[in-house]
């Protein structure tokens, strides 16, 4: 695991912490990240998708100068769905099967 996906996560921890979100899968990507999260029905996912990207964005990138340059960390686009129709069970194996997958 890199430095950057190592704090990543320990960001992503301290936001969902700070907000009262259960993280029940989190995988990272080299290009993306699948978050399995459960929040309250009261949190908007904008709100959520705002503040875990902001967060990381600005940590990230003052702690590794090498992410500086890049225009932006994340794109403006995330998908979000509930967990319905699907068992939490099956989400978070999905999410976890992730980076085994070639």
């Amino acid at each position: 695991m890199s430095q950057v996906e190592a704090r990543f996560k320990e960001l992503v921890q301290e936001v969902c912490q700070k907000n009262d979100w259960l993280i029940a899968a989190m995988e990272v990507m080299p290009d993306h990240a699948y978050l399995f999260l459960n929040v309250l029905p009261t949190d908007s996912p904008a709100d959520v998708m705002a503040k875990l990207k902001g967060t990381t964005s600005r940590c990230l990138r003052q702690e590794f100068k090498h992410l500086e340059h890049l225009p932006s960390l994340w794109t403006r686009s995330y998908f979000v769905s509930t967990a319905g129709n699907v068992s939490s069970e099956t989400i978070k194996r999905y999410v976890e099967e992730q980076k085994t997958r070639g």
